[in-house]
């Protein structure tokens, strides 16, 4: 696998996790079961909770984010020691980047 693809794959594994934590429902504390057993969820689907729907422009703003954290980081690192990894951090910041610009380029017809 080429050095260009392993970016890719990192860069776009993290930022579905991210998008993934974003939608995620905060825990209502009130909700929450009692110790007794009588009072745990049973059944198939007892504990699911329903997913937060992300709008396009919170999502181009977690990918941008994303994006941002690695550049902080990569310029961060500025001992020798360091120039691979930051030169990882800003190949995967540039195909984040590229993915918002490509989007951007879609989303508004002429």
């Amino acid at each position: 696998m080429r050095a260009r693809d392993k970016a890719t794959v990192s860069a776009l594994r993290s930022t579905l996790a991210a998008l993934d934590n974003a939608e995620a429902v905060p825990l209502d504390e009130s909700a929450t079961p009692g110790p007794a057993i009588e009072q745990t969820p049973t059944g198939a689907g007892a504990t699911e909770a329903a997913r937060r729907e992300l709008s396009e422009h919170t999502v181009a703003g977690i990918v941008r984010a994303e994006a941002e954290e690695r550049l902080e980081a990569a310029a961060q690192l500025t001992s020798p020691a360091h120039t691979a990894h930051a030169t990882r951090l800003r190949a995967e910041a540039a195909v984040l980047l590229r993915l918002l610009d490509e989007q951007d380029g879609t989303a508004a017809p002429g």
